[in-house]
């Protein structure tokens, strides 16, 4: 490292501001950097509200090692070798500095322990949202997720909070591994009438987590904007964002897993003319993740429709399919849901589906031609 971006990086870690100059722009966002053992009785931080470097806490806030037990539970640790637990009403915040008027995603990595409706509150005012803890997704007992806002102002408060009342006051979520990513919504273009089509715009990825990044409902997440632009989750569960480095994508880099059946889904509204024919094209696969079965796709252009059976052996591949249609108004909805609930074979936990890539929708000039 040279002597700028170290002296940027110290002065960054004393005063709790995160210098935006890459995509782990979170000052110790892994939590690696722990509090003095004087700041510390047993677990809880007890050494201030700036005991964390980096952070600022409130409220009962553990410091967890990995391999930890709470009586007869094994307190999981993600990542690395020390995570955050937040009891009751407990915080933690830290000043990003981004760019008003852009958007950005937060992507973080979050375990549910012992609390029995467990939430766990993200904001960056005037934005927030609230994501329930009692599915988990992964065989592995925690989640990688990813949450937008639009930055209001310069120097904003990231915050991480609990807002759960428990018997016990120490059960709460565990919270590993944050990095901010700014996103750059994709234009439409001749070539595609709908945006981002092939998910190549969307969350961070962490390079040394192989789970994927889940994208939270539209009914729990209520902002106007999405971490996958130009897409909606519009279904009850979360659907997962995927990269090359860890499975098999039909196209480029980055593509969309549909892991929750029918209650699994993403759509975008494209801008059509009535009465033009238009042919909607896309990629359906398996991950390479030991999704083994029927991982059939049902896609819709409005009120037409066609189901895309697809019989994997989760060891990765694809087939192309498409639906012909003619628009009935100047806007049409398009979704893409999966068919079957289906679990990884591998270990009969982690929810798993079909993956969309590589989704086109083109005008024909000629209707009658074959496609």
């Amino acid at each position: 490292m040279g002597k700028l971006p170290f002296l940027l990086a110290l002065f960054c870690c004393f005063h709790g501001v995160a210098f935006s100059y890459g995509d782990e722009s979170v000052v110790n966002g892994e939590f690696e950097l722990g509090p003095k053992a004087g700041d510390m009785k047993g677990t809880v931080v007890t050494g201030g509200a700036h005991a964390i470097p980096g952070w600022e806490i409130s409220g009962l806030v553990e410091y967890i090692k990995s391999g930890q037990k709470q009586d007869d539970m094994l307190l999981v640790v993600p990542n690395g070798a020390y995570a955050v637990r937040l009891g009751n009403e407990a915080s933690i915040k830290q000043k990003i500095k981004v760019v008003k008027g852009m958007f950005y995603s937060i992507t973080f990595v979050v375990a549910r322990t012992c609390a029995q409706e467990e939430k766990l509150n993200v904001s960056v005012a005037p934005d927030w949202v609230v994501l329930p803890m009692q599915t988990v997704y992964g065989g592995n007992g925690w989640d990688a997720y990813a949450w937008s806002f639009q930055a209001d102002y310069a120097l904003s408060d990231m915050v991480f909070h609990n807002p759960g009342k428990e018997d016990d006051p120490a059960c709460g979520p565990i919270i590993d591994s944050i990095a901010v990513h700014a996103l750059y919504p994709p234009r439409l273009t001749t070539k595609n009438v709908l945006k981002n089509g092939g998910f190549e715009e969307g969350p961070y990825v962490f390079p040394n987590i192989s789970s994927g990044v889940l994208i939270p409902p539209k009914i729990v997440d209520v902002s106007d904007h999405s971490p996958l632009p130009g897409w909606v989750v519009e279904s009850l569960k979360a659907v997962k964002y995927i990269d090359s480095e860890h499975f098999s994508v039909p196209e480029g880099k980055r593509a969309v897993q549909l892991i929750g059946g029918k209650e699994s889904a993403i759509a975008q509204v494209a801008r059509t003319v009535p009465g033009k024919t238009y042919v909607l094209s896309f990629a359906v696969g398996d991950a390479g993740d030991s999704c083994v079965g029927s991982l059939g796709v049902e896609a819709y252009a409005g009120k037409e429709s066609v189901k895309v059976p697809y019989e994997s052996k989760g060891k990765g591949g694809f087939k192309r399919a498409s639906l012909k249609f003619v628009a009935r108004g100047v806007r049409t909805h398009i979704v893409f849901l999966s068919t079957f609930y289906t679990v990884r074979s591998d270990d009969l936990a982690s929810l798993c589906g079909p993956v969309i890539d590589d989704v086109t929708l083109i005008s024909l000039r000629k209707p009658h031609l074959r496609i």
